[in-house]
C-alpha cells in the first residue's frame, strides 16, 4: 500500500522525532474506534483513556497530516461564529453552556502540554488587530460578551499600546487575549500521540478506514484489516471523504495557505512582535502570523474554496505579509503549503451521533485548534453517559449547501468575494 508522507512544510521539516508506527494488518477487538489522528481524534482518545477505555486509532497517513498538522499555530478562543450569534439561532440556555465550554480549549492544551511534557513551543497571547473603527468597536463589544461568561483575561489596546505589540501600522487598536497563544501544532499533535501510546492506546498509520460495517457491534475496515468495537468515534473532519455520506452535503472542504520565512534573527524578530504574541486581523478573509520557535515568521491568509492547491502558494501570501511588514521585503521565503479545513454554512461546528455506537464531530470552520481539544473532551463525556454537553452541540441547526455539492464552492467563494469587498472598504 502507498506511504503517503507529510506534505512539504515548516512543521514537517522542524518535527520532533517519533517512532514509525504500523500499518494495520489483521482483525483488532476495542473498546473505542477513532477514525483519524488529528486533534479532534487524539483529544477523543487521550480523554476516554484516562478513563479506562480501550482506545485504537486508525489514521490514513500520518499524526496530524491534516489540518492538526498545518495550521497557523494560534490558540485562538471561542468558537467561528461567537456566542451572541449562537444566542440569536438557539436561547439563552444552550447559550450559556456553549458560551462556558467556548474557552475550555485552550486551556486543555496546556493542561495536556504540562502533564505529558509536551515540546511544542507553546507561548501565551493572542491579539485580534483592528483596522477600522468599526472593527474597534466589534472588539469592545466582544470584550463585554467573553467577560459575561467568566473571560477576564482580556486587555483592549489603543493604537499607541499596538503599536508596542505589533510593528505594523495598518492597526487603529486591538484586543489581547493572554490565554490565547500560540504553538508548534504539528508537534503537539505529535505529543499528544505519545501520551495515548503511553496510556495503552494503539495508534495504527496508513490505514486508512475505508468502510464501516454499522450495527450493534460495529467494524471499522481498512485496506488489510479491521477494528471491532462498542463505539465508533468519526474525526476525519476535511480528509473523511465520503466515508459517512450524512456528513459530507453540510460542510465543505476549504484550504488556507501559509508561508515561512528564513530565520528572521533575534533583532528583527523582536522588533516585530517584542512580546511573542501571535496576531489576527479582524477581517473577514483574515491574515494572521506569529514568531516560530526560531524566529521565523508564519503567515497565513486567504481561503480556496473546494480545497484546491494553489500553483503558487507564496505569490498570494507574500504580497499580504509585506502589506504588514514592508520592512521584510528583501526576506527569503523558506516554506509554503496549504492545509484543508472543513467550513459549515453556519461556521459552527457539527456534532452528533449515527444510531447508537457511533459519534461524530467536524467542521471548526477555521478555529479548529482550541474547539477540537474541546471536541474530545465532549465526545468522552457522551461515551461515559454526560450527554448534556454533547447535545447542547448536537442540538445546533445546520443545513446543507445550496444547490448540493455541486454548487457549494462557487456560492461559498461568491460569498467570499462579497465579504473581500466589505473588508477592503472598511465596512
Amino acid at each position: 500500500m502507498a506511504n503517503t508522507p507529510y506534505p512539504e512544510s515548516y512543521y514537517a521539516a522542524s518535527a520532533n522525532a517519533v517512532p514509525p508506527r504500523p500499518v494495520l494488518q489483521d482483525d483488532v477487538e476495542t473498546d473505542v474506534c477513532v477514525i483519524g489522528a488529528g486533534y479532534t481524534g487524539l483529544s477523543s482518545a487521550l480523554f476516554l483513556l484516562e478513563n479506562g477505555f480501550k482506545v485504537t486509532v486508525l489514521e490514513a497517513a500520518k499524526v496530524g497530516f491534516g489540518a492538526s498538522g498545518r495550521n497557523g499555530g494560534q490558540i485562538v478562543n471561542s468558537y467561528s461564529r461567537d456566542i451572541d450569534v449562537i444566542e440569536r439561532s438557539v436561547g439563552p440556555k444552550q447559550a450559556q453552556l456553549l458560551g462556558q465550554m467556548a474557552f475550555e480549549g485552550g486551556r486543555i492544551i496546556r493542561e495536556r502540554v504540562a502533564k505529558y511534557n509536551i515540546q511544542c513551543d507553546l507561548k501565551d497571547g493572542g491579539v485580534f488587530a483592528a483596522i477600522t473603527a468599526k472593527q474597534m468597536g466589534h472588539l469592545e463589544s466582544q470584550k463585554r460578551l467573553w467577560e459575561r461568561f467568566g473571560h477576564t483575561q482580556l486587555e483592549l489596546l489603543d493604537q499607541k499600546r499596538i503599536r508596542e505589540v505589533v510593528a505594523c501600522d495598518q492597526y487603529v487598536g486591538g484586543m489581547l487575549d493572554m490565554s490565547g497563544g500560540h504553538i508548534h501544532p504539528l508537534n503537539l499533535a505529535l505529543g499528544e500521540a505519545a501520551a495515548v501510546e503511553s496510556l495503552g492506546g494503539t495508534i495504527y498509520e496508513q490505514s486508512p478506514a475505508v468502510r464501516i460495517e454499522r450495527g450493534a457491534n460495529p467494524v471499522v475496515h481498512t485496506p488489510q484489516g479491521k477494528v471491532r468495537a462498542k463505539f465508533i468515534i468519526v474525526a476525519g473532519n476535511a480528509y473523511l471523504g465520503n466515508l459517512v455520506p450524512e456528513l459530507a452535503a453540510k460542510s465543505m472542504p476549504c484550504g488556507t495557505q501559509v508561508i515561512t520565512t528564513e530565520p528572521l534573527g533575534d533583532a528583527l524578530a523582536t522588533a516585530l512582535l517584542p512580546q511573542d504574541y501571535c496576531v489576527e486581523d479582524c477581517n473577514y478573509l483574515l491574515d494572521y502570523y506569529r514568531l516560530t520557535g526560531d524566529k521565523r515568521l508564519v503567515f497565513g491568509g486567504g481561503v480556496v474554496y473546494g480545497a484546491r492547491d494553489p500553483a503558487n502558494i507564496e505569490a498570494i501570501i507574500r504580497p499580504k505579509m509585506l502589506k504588514a511588514f514592508p520592512q521584510l521585503k528583501d526576506v527569503k521565503i523558506d516554506y509554503a503549503w496549504t492545509g484543508n479545513f472543513l467550513l459549515t454554512l453556519s461556521r459552527l461546528p457539527q456534532v452528533g451521533r449515527l444510531g447508537d455506537n457511533i459519534y461524530y464531530s467536524q467542521g471548526c470552520s477555521g478555529h479548529g485548534v482550541t474547539y477540537t481539544h474541546l471536541a474530545g473532551k465532549v465526545l468522552a463525556e457522551a461515551l461515559r453517559g454526560q450527554a448534556e454537553r454533547f447535545d447542547a452541540f448536537a442540538d445546533l441547526p445546520h443545513y446543507p449547501f445550496p444547490g448540493g455539492q455541486l454548487l457549494r464552492t462557487p456560492f461559498a467563494a461568491l460569498g467570499a468575494w462579497y465579504y473581500g469587498l466589505r473588508d477592503k472598504f472598511g465596512y
